[in-house]
């Protein structure tokens, strides 16, 4: 029974990861368990469990000690029991007396057995957390295992190392606009794995720039190789992102292989965000140029940065003031969240009407 006891447990290791010697501390405070449940819930200090890996045994002894007539058979022995077991005892030494598990009584027997469950449990919600945290900020497959049409949470299955667990992905953290059903694909964005009664909680997001930055490290090998890097992202998500991207390599357009030929490498990316639009933009270190890039789809006459350090003034055709803008501010916004400055755009009219004032006032103050 020991050999097939020490064997079950190898072959769990194999099959499950938990360790031999996890399980066995687990085992051992089974029978502790049970000795108490079988003793009216007696504390076992005098208890203990050796277990024997190279001779694949188990044993479970009292430490009793050794009296003329013994009143408590818990913890003391008669000298002439004692003698028994060792002849040299005498009074008042301790002698070890093995217990024999297989006596121990059906409630007992179930006790241990929730122990050492409860144990494979802990162990595996324990492997499971290590897994999952090592891919937070990552990407996960994901499917849609059930949409809650009241909450609008979705509940996903996600994989990873082949081991599969069920999460949510929140409404706030979905695409706003984007229908998911059962049994679709998607990836998602671990944004933060913390650990729980019942095993790890994953926060996902499909909202999140990461998304977009992992996307591209997927589909660009320039930039997992580290020839392009990513410098920022903007993004609101199901409408429109903006990338800022530099690369290390003059020989190579961060641009172009960003958005690869005849737009595949960009296109499967907006094909995953539900065609979300992508603006690339490359990066610069000159403030002004880098702000003007990142107005794109408009063109920028003048860009100049403004003594603070922290804000541009930017001026555009007429015809291309509300394309610089955008739609409730959106472009706007998204290319002061890009380049971390605050970003002052006028017409090309209103900047002209701005110097001639000045001119006059010039003119009038001489």
């Amino acid at each position: 029974m020991n050999a097939e006891f020490f064997a079950a447990l190898e072959q769990l290791e194999k099959e499950k990861g938990i360790p031999v010697d996890y399980m066995l501390d687990r085992v051992c405070q089974a029978l502790l368990t049970a000795y108490k449940k079988d003793n009216d819930g007696l504390k076992c200090d005098n208890v203990y469990v050796e277990p024997d890996m190279d001779e694949k045994t188990i044993h479970m002894y009292a430490s009793k000690e050794v009296v003329d007539e013994a009143e408590d058979p818990l913890t003391e022995i008669s000298l002439e029991d004692a003698k028994k077991i060792s002849p040299r005892v005498s009074l008042g030494d301790f002698v070890r007396v093995g217990i024999e598990t297989k006596k121990f009584g059906r409630i007992a027997a179930q006790a241990a057995k929730q122990v050492i469950i409860q144990g494979i449990r802990e162990s595996e919600r324990g492997m499971a957390y290590n897994e999952y945290s090592s891919r937070e900020h990552e990407i996960l497959n994901a499917t849609v295992f059930r949409v809650d049409p009241e909450s609008g949470t979705i509940i996903v299955e996600v994989v990873s190392e082949g081991e599969k667990i069920e999460t949510a992905l929140a409404k706030g953290e979905q695409v706003p606009g984007e229908v998911l059903t059962e049994g679709q694909r998607i990836k998602v964005y671990v944004v933060e794995v913390r650990k729980g009664m019942h095993g790890p909680q994953i926060l996902l997001s499909r909202t999140h720039p990461g998304l977009v930055k992992r996307l591209f490290e997927l589909e660009v090998p320039e930039i997992h190789d580290g020839v392009v890097e990513i410098k920022s992202i903007a993004r609101e998500a199901g409408n429109r992102t903006k990338i800022a991207v530099m690369t290390h390599d003059e020989k190579v357009d961060p641009i172009g292989a960003c958005v690869g030929p005849r737009g595949s490498r960009v296109g499967s990316i907006v094909n995953e965000l539900s065609g979300e639009k992508i603006d690339i933009i490359k990066y610069s270190e000159n403030m002004a140029d880098f702000v003007s890039a990142a107005l794109s789809p408009a063109d920028v006459i003048s860009a100049a940065m403004l003594p603070d350090g922290k804000s541009c003034r930017v001026t555009v055709p007429d015809d291309q003031l509300s394309l610089a803008i955008g739609k409730e501010g959106q472009n706007a916004r998204l290319a002061a969240k890009l380049t971390g400055c605050k970003i002052d755009i006028g017409s090309e009219s209103a900047a002209k009407e701005q110097a001639e004032q000045a001119d006059e006032d010039l003119l009038v103050e001489e």
